[in-house]
């Protein structure tokens, strides 16, 4: 209910206190470009389902990515895809109209979205609970100590949203 995800929001926040007390700050190194062996334009993580337009809603219209495209019947399969547009990072979820069987892989298998601030990933934890999904408890520790939040997806694949980016 209601109290019980007020609840679970003010137990991370605090839990996300004491973690950020506890680091220390180090710089995070980005790459302008791909490694001179491997010059990729595009990275698209595609998988099938079952649930096509249950999937399409909740990663569109709940957690709040645009849809770039979507296709029907092509080669006998439809499909979404979504992202950022103009980015070069995409989701592809795909339907057979032979069928696709699809049971979700183990709950360590995982959609990591690292986010700018807690705020930030505060918004789109509420945004969640107003289409009535709760955080689901993640295997690895690790999760919870950084203050991110697991969900569950139409097909039981698991999406971390983490409150910044990892620092490496």
């Amino acid at each position: 209910g209601c109290a019980s995800w007020t609840t679970h929001l003010v137990h991370a926040r605090l839990l996300l206190e004491d973690v950020r007390s506890s680091m220390t700050e180090t710089t995070l190194v980005r790459e302008d470009s791909w490694p001179a062996g491997l010059r990729v334009a595009q990275v698209r993580v595609a998988r099938p389902t079952d649930k096509l337009a249950e999937v399409e809603e909740f990663y569109a219209s709940h957690l709040g990515l645009p849809v770039l495209y979507r296709f029907v019947d092509h080669d006998g399969f439809d499909g979404v895809m979504l992202g950022l547009p103009g980015g070069h990072y995409h989701l592809e979820f795909t339907s057979s109209h032979a069928g696709s069987p699809c049971p979700a892989p183990s709950r360590e298998n995982l959609l990591v979205l690292y986010f700018e601030g807690e705020a930030a990933m505060y918004d789109t934890v509420e945004r969640l609970a107003g289409f009535g999904h709760v955080p689901v408890d993640a295997d690895n520790p690790y999760w919870g100590r950084t203050g991110a939040l697991t969900f569950e997806d139409p097909d039981g694949w698991r999406i971390v949203l983490a409150p910044r980016p990892v620092v490496l």
